[in-house]
This record gives structure tokens, C-alpha cells and sequence, in this order.
């Protein structure tokens, strides 16, 4: 059973010439939120020095990082590791220009190439490049001598987690699913992209020529008993700091397709397995990608079962465009009719069950003919004749480490005219 009757310990050094803090268990916020100022969420521990703040999960593992020295880019941004283990930074981008954009109040800028049109190159900057590298080395520097035992006790417990330790469980993350989360659905931005991933099928219906993250494994659907193996091992693996998790996304890019029974099966045994009703983050979380196809072949019960279970449930699918022109370039096998049902079909789910969402994707880019943005306001603003508060419409630049200013042009564009919440969808992996 999970615990969260944890106080906040505070031990801080008065020697002016080595001043330094530590706060273990730290109480951030416990429920997800759109606010345009730093929040932390769940519990963590924090040690703080003249130059540096760094920030541990649960397990010991370093979480966030920044610098407080004065050629670090902005106070209000910072450095966030993720389970996969790469570095995440946060910037503000000017707060309302993000928020418009992504419908977040912080950009994530990320170390590997992605279909982004915002953001600078942070990790070219010295300060940040010295803590992605020398984080460890910094805290290594640390006394743990002259302090309660405890403290003395946390700081020998977080020099264990070295970044070949982190590397070896993020290597172990990938090898429970069989291979890493190459891209996470869209509406993960809810919970910053803290989920716990978890594999019921492997490939996807369609292999489209245009797509740079999906693999090509045929579509096939894994047993009972190696889904309950990845929960024991996922279990075990994300150890305390599962407390600070509240989200589940299955996997892998069209868990709908699989069968009724096994999604509803999976999503409760996993809730109970992990505990999400203990969690320190209020509500719970359910994310999954669904295909055209197997969208229109859902039954109802589906959609009506997951509504009644204790999730809020995001299921994006993949759209790409009402154009047949455009989506015999992009090589996905759909007709402009199918394209049109499942966007009529999504309408019907969002208003007809309030704890799911389905949200739906379009791609975006200078080489795409006209037809294929004259029939997207077909559908995101003729075809309904007021806002519609659910429902997000997420559009993909097609290209990969090439911001385009005549896209992002675009892009507001078609937000201005959308009847739907539209954002960009900035491709992350886990």
C-alpha cells in the first residue's frame, strides 16, 4: 500500500564558505494544472546550493535541474530528466505565444531531432550543457559527513543513482516492452508526460510512407501473460516514486484495435496494480492511439465501459487528412469517406460520454497541396457551427529539425479559424 504521510526535512549548513540546503520530501502540487508560472508536482526531495538546484524523485534519481547562476537563460525555466533518460528544458517561449501554440505554458525543447516550429537550440548553452553533463559530478562534491544521519543517508543514496545507472534502468524500461516508446500520444501534455507505459499490441494497421516514428512490425496483439509480466516488472521497476504517477498510456500505435476485453482488462488490472487510487496526483489518467480503421470498427461498449471506470481517457487518431490527394502522397490507405466517418464518429463519443476525450491529428507543411487545407476547414469549421470545447485537433509538421516560419504562419492561421481547440503537436518519445 502506498503511503503519503510524509513531512517536509529540512537540513541546512551555516558555513557561508560551503552553503548548501537539503529538503526531503518536498510536497509539490497533486494535481495537474495550466498555470504560467514553475510548479512542481507530487513528492520529491531537493538540494540546493549557491549555484545549482537539483531535485530528486522517490527512487533517488535526479528529476530536475537548474542553474541560478546569471547566464542561466530564465529564472522561471529549467531541466527535466525523463525515464527514458534523456533531458528535457523547459522553456516559457513568452507564456502566451506557447500556451497559443501548444495549449501549455512550457515548451518542451528536446536533444533529438523533432517536427517542432518553436524554440531555440537551449542545450548549445553553456550552462545548460554543463548540468546535462556534470550533474553528477557536482553532487559527487557534496559532504555527506556533519549532518543528521538521514540527510547524511540520502546523499550517499542519490551518488548511487550515476548516469550509468540511469542509463541501464532506462535500457531496462525499454526491454520490458520490447523495444522504447518512439512517440507519445499528443495528449500526454495533460500530465506533462509523466505516464507508465504499457504494451498490448505491437505495429500499426497502416505503414504510411510520411511517418518517421512508427516501426515496421506487422500489427499483432500480445498474450494475457506477457501484458501481466510488464506490469509486475513495470511495477518493480518504477519502485517508490510510483506514488507520483497517476497515468497509463498503452501501447503501441493502435492499442484500439485490440480486443474489447483485453484493453478493459489491462486498464483495471493495471489501475490496481500500480495503485493509482492511492496516488499522490489526484485523478487518473488513460491515454492510447487508435487508427481510422479501428475507430469505426469500436463498438459503442467500448467507449461506454471506459467512460464508467475511474480514468480520464484520451484516444488520438490519426486523421492526417480529408484530402484524397494528400493522402494518397502521404501513402495512408484511407478514402476522403472514411476520414469523414471517423470525424463525424468522434463528435458523437465526445458529446456523448463526459470522462473521454478523442482527439484526432492533421499533418502541415509548404509542399502539401491547397486542397488538403481547403477540405481541413471542411471539417474543423464548416462542419459544426460554434466552438466545441472537447475535441482537440492537433496538427503535424511533417518534416523533422526543420522550423519553417510559413508553416507556423499557417498554422495560427488555421487556429483562428478552427471551431475546435487546435494546437501543434511537438512528436516526444518516453
Amino acid at each position: 500500500m502506498k503511503s503519503n504521510n510524509q513531512n517536509t526535512k529540512t537540513f541546512q549548513t551555516k558555513s557561508l564558505s560551503n552553503k548548501f540546503s537539503i529538503q526531503l520530501n518536498n510536497r509539490g502540487v497533486n494535481e495537474y494544472t495550466k498555470v504560467s508560472f514553475p510548479v512542481k508536482y507530487g513528492l520529491f526531495s531537493r538540494f540546493e546550493t549557491r549555484d545549482y538546484i537539483f531535485e530528486f524523485n522517490l527512487n533517488h534519481e535526479i528529476r530536475h535541474a537548474k542553474s541560478k547562476k546569471k547566464d542561466w537563460l530564465h529564472p522561471s525555466e529549467w531541466l527535466k530528466r525523463t525515464m527514458g533518460n534523456d533531458w528535457v528544458y523547459y522553456s516559457t517561449g513568452g507564456y502566451s505565444g506557447v500556451f497559443e501554440a501548444l495549449g501549455e505554458y512550457y515548451l518542451p525543447n528536446l536533444m533529438y531531432p523533432t517536427n517542432s516550429l518553436l524554440g531555440g537550440r537551449p542545450f548549445k548553452e553553456n550552462q545548460i550543457d554543463c548540468i546535462v553533463k556534470n550533474w553528477y559530478q557536482i553532487i559527487s562534491q557534496l559532504p555527506d559527513t556533519g549532518m543528521p544521519e538521514k540527510f547524511s543517508r540520502w546523499i550517499q543514496s542519490i551518488r548511487q543513482k550515476t548516469p550509468e545507472e540511469l542509463h541501464k534502468k532506462a535500457q531496462k524500461l525499454f526491454e520490458i516492452s520490447g523495444s522504447r516508446v518512439t512517440v507519445m500520444p499528443p495528449d500526454a501534455r495533460h500530465v506533462d508526460y509523466n505516464i507508465i507505459p504499457l504494451t498490448i499490441s505491437d505495429g500499426c494497421l497502416y505503414k504510411c510512407r510520411f511517418c518517421k516514428v512508427k516501426n515496421n512490425k506487422k500489427f499483432s496483439i500480445r498474450s494475457r501473460q506477457d501484458i501481466d509480466n510488464q506490469i509486475i516488472q513495470l511495477r518493480k521497476l518504477y519502485n517508490r516514486d510510483i506514488i507520483n504517477f497517476n497515468a497509463l498510456f498503452l501501447g503501441e500505435h493502435d492499442a484500439l484495435n485490440a480486443p474489447c476485453e483485453l484493453i478493459l482488462n489491462t486498464v483495471q488490472d493495471a489501475y490496481d496494480a500500480f495503485e493509482f487510487q492511492t496516488s499522490i496526483m489526484k485523478k487518473a489518467y488513460l491515454f492510447l492511439f487508435g487508427s481510422v480503421d479501428s475507430f469505426l470498427n469500436t463498438d459503442e461498449i467500448l467507449f461506454k465501459t471506459l467512460n464508467g471506470l475511474p480514468f480520464q481517457t484520451f484516444i488520438n487518431i490519426g486523421l492526417e487528412s480529408y484530402d484524397q490527394a494528400t493522402l494518397d502522397l502521404l501513402g495512408k490507405p484511407l478514402n476522403k469517406k472514411q476520414v469523414r466517418h471517423a470525424f463525424e464518429k468522434i463528435q458523437v463519443i465526445n458529446n456523448t460520454f463526459p470522462n473521454i476525450e478523442i482527439t484526432c491529428n492533421f499533418v502541415m507543411d509548404e509542399s502539401l497541396p491547397d486542397s488538403h487545407y481547403e477540405a481541413l476547414m471542411t471539417l474543423i469549421r464548416k462542419s459544426v457551427n460554434r466552438p466545441r470545447p472537447k475535441g482537440c485537433v492537433y496538427l503535424s509538421p511533417l518534416k523533422f529539425g526543420s522550423p519553417s516560419r510559413q508553416v507556423l504562419y499557417d498554422f495560427y492561421k488555421l487556429k483562428s479559424l478552427s471551431r475546435f481547440p487546435t494546437f501543434l503537436y511537438i512528436i516526444q518519445r518516453l
